[in-house]
């Protein structure tokens, strides 16, 4: 299987997914490829924190024109995944001099499989673009001159797992959760100490940051995935996944956001609400420039304005109002920043022990480690502290995947440069299918639900009540939704 990510996050998901029993875990440019079984693929939708999508290979094929993509696509037996009353949507990534445009790859799959059920039924099955019963991915990169490889994959999540389904509402240029997450588990923190972001926002790192620490399925909160339509779910499977919180933990300290725009405040408090963490999370209207040290040891992780979609009066003044609440104000505790402009970094002030690069959509940002200290470096290291651990110093060693001599106002197409994994160097291994379980249970309607109710399932009670959960596990989907 694939699991596609953003750059820099390989390696944050490919230790995700060694803990969650992956073999043949390997790192590739904005994905990772592993093997495992029906359950890890459901758990890999459900459980990991950086992945943004998961994919399942189901041929592999060389291709010189657009002939022989239809022509692989066509030896494939569409019987086994399609069938004329379910519908079905195909993307595609594409890096070749031969095939140019994306879209028209798409199509050429969408033809072969519609061919092949007209030849043989008379019939063909529907494209639904935006709730299809099955979604399928192609992806094509040059290998030599005039040959390139094609893999076809079945997608198993369906919308992005970045949309965890807990986000009521959002502020300007809100920070992807899967970004949030890999930062939050780049720091290493777990939830040994407080957690602290004073540009909060929407509240994304702080609900993340909740998740971690708790060790919370961050798929909890979503209607449904992609594989719930397949022809061989195993909807007994997938409720014991979903029902077990016999890895969640107790968080024994708590987290604090601030922010100087109110709605940004309103908006993070209903969002931490809708996700049932009111109990472990504070969000208060406070500016930064009155930001005072924290009673306990704490962690901070930011990620400031930078000038491009969202401004501010005066930018560097408000870095270097950064550097000096740091100094002066979260004495013995780390601060990791988020930016993208060095000049920013530059007015913070301070050194950082570590610089690791990290795409915000198409902007190519630094994440940046600081280490508040009294006194000189020298006496620190004299008296034990460690400036870098040797798991930050190999993420440093990443940084020759970034060009050394790179601008910072460099832009790459979101969509098909960052979102889009990188799956060239990937193994293609032929798994046998493991036979479905039978399905005990009602029988799902057309759109992968069950009893009727419009592809929500009918999952048993969880045993907790954080904070006053609004969202109601039974039948996944928040309590205000029937208003």
């Amino acid at each position: 299987m694939i699991a596609k990510t953003f750059m820099g996050l390989e390696p944050v998901l490919a230790k995700e997914l060694t803990q969650l029993g992956a073999n043949n875990v390997q790192e590739g440019r904005r994905m990772v490829s592993f093997t495992g079984d029906k359950e890890l693929m459901y758990r890999a939708n459900f459980q990991l924190h950086t992945a943004i999508r998961i994919l399942k290979p189901i041929k592999h094929f060389q291709a010189l024109s657009a002939d022989d993509v239809y022509e692989g696509v066509k030896t494939v037996d569409w019987n086994d995944y399609l069938s004329l009353d379910k519908t079905f949507a195909v993307d595609s990534v594409v890096f070749s001099d031969e095939f140019r445009h994306s879209k028209f790859v798409a199509y050429k799959v969408k033809d072969a499989i519609v061919d092949q059920f007209r030849e043989r039924t008379g019939k063909r099955p529907n494209i639904s673009v935006t709730n299809p019963d099955l979604r399928l991915h192609i992806h094509i990169a040059d290998v030599a001159p005039g040959k390139s490889e094609c893999t076809l994959c079945l997608d198993s999540s369906g919308d992005s797992l970045h949309r965890r389904g807990y986000r009521q509402e959002s502020v300007e240029a809100p920070l992807n959760e899967v970004l949030a997450a890999g930062m939050i588990l780049m720091t290493g923190w777990q939830g040994e100490c407080d957690f602290v972001d004073p540009m909060c926002g929407s509240g994304t790192l702080l609900i993340e940051a909740a998740l971690i620490a708790h060790n919370m399925a961050p798929g909890l909160f979503r209607k449904e995935f992609a594989f719930e339509k397949w022809a061989d779910f195993d909807a007994e499977l997938f409720d014991k996944i979903y029902n077990d919180d016999s890895q969640e933990s107790e968080f024994k300290h708590h987290i604090y956001g601030y922010d100087v725009d109110v709605k940004a405040v309103n908006t993070a408090r209903l969002n931490v609400k809708a996700a049932g963490l009111t109990s472990d999370i504070t969000v208060t209207e406070q500016d930064f420039k009155d930001f005072t040290q924290p009673a306990e040891k704490s962690i901070m992780v930011t990620n400031p304005p930078y000038g491009e979609r969202i401004s501010t009066p005066n930018l560097l003044a408000t870095y270097k109002m950064i550097g000096e609440r740091l100094k002066h104000q979260f004495t013995g505790n780390d601060a990791w920043v988020l930016s993208y402009r060095e000049e920013c970094f530059d007015q913070i002030g301070l050194k950082p022990s570590i610089k690791i690069p990290l795409y915000n959509g198409s902007l190519e940002c630094e994440f940046r480690k600081y280490q508040m200290f009294d006194g000189k470096m020298k006496v620190f290291r004299e008296e034990g502290g460690t400036v870098k651990t040797d798991e930050e110093k190999r993420q440093m060693a990443e940084k020759h995947r970034f060009k050394k001599e790179r601008e910072f106002k460099k832009r790459l197409d979101e969509q098909e440069e960052n979102e889009g994994a990188d799956i060239r160097n990937f193994k293609f291994h032929s798994l046998e299918e493991r036979k479905p379980r039978s399905n005990s249970r009602e029988p799902r309607d057309s759109r992968g639900g069950r009893d009727g109710r419009d592809g929500r399932d009918s999952r048993g009670p969880r045993k907790f009540a954080k904070g006053g959960r609004d969202f109601d596990k039974k039948n996944r989907r928040f309590r205000h939704d029937e208003d």
